[in-house]
C-alpha cells in the first residue's frame, strides 16, 4: 500500500513538472509586440529587411535603393514622405508609424550610414 502511495505522488508530481508555469502564449515576448521607440529601432523593424543592415540597399527579385551616402537625405520632406507615403514598390507606412516614429527614423538616416545632415527632425515636421 505504502508503495502505490509513492508511485502516485510521483506521478503527480511529474505531471506538475511537464505544466507549463504562467507562459501567456507560445514563444517569446508575451502577447505585446514590441514597440520602436528609436530611430535605429525603427530602421531595424520596418527598414532593414529591405534596405538591408548597412542601408546600401539590394539588387534581386527587387531593388531596394540605397539609404546610404544618399543626397536625398539631404530634404527632411523628401524622406518624410516617402516613409508615410511609399514610393515605387516601397508602402506607406503613415498607419504604421506615429509622427515621433518617423521623426525618430528620419533623424537617424540622415546622420547615420555615411549622410551627415544634422538638422534636427521632429514630430512636428511630420505632417499628421
Amino acid at each position: 500500500m505504502k508503495t502505490l502511495h509513492l508511485a502516485a505522488y510521483a506521478a503527480v508530481l511529474s505531471m506538475l513538472a511537464a505544466a507549463p508555469v504562467g507562459a501567456d502564449e507560445p514563444g517569446p515576448g508575451g502577447s505585446r509586440p514590441p514597440v520602436a521607440k528609436t530611430g535605429a529601432d525603427v530602421y531595424r523593424m520596418y527598414c532593414q529587411a529591405c534596405h538591408m543592415a548597412d542601408a546600401k540597399g539590394a539588387v534581386g527579385a527587387a531593388a531596394f535603393p540605397p539609404l546610404a551616402d544618399n543626397p536625398r537625405m539631404g530634404t527632411t520632406a523628401y524622406a518624410i514622405y516617402v516613409i508615410q507615403e511609399g514610393k515605387g514598390g516601397m508602402p506607406p507606412f503613415k498607419a504604421m508609424l506615429s509622427r515621433d516614429q518617423t521623426a525618430a527614423v528620419v533623424a537617424y538616416l540622415r546622420t547615420h550610414f555615411g549622410n551627415s545632415y544634422a538638422e534636427p527632425v521632429t514630430a512636428t515636421d511630420v505632417p499628421p
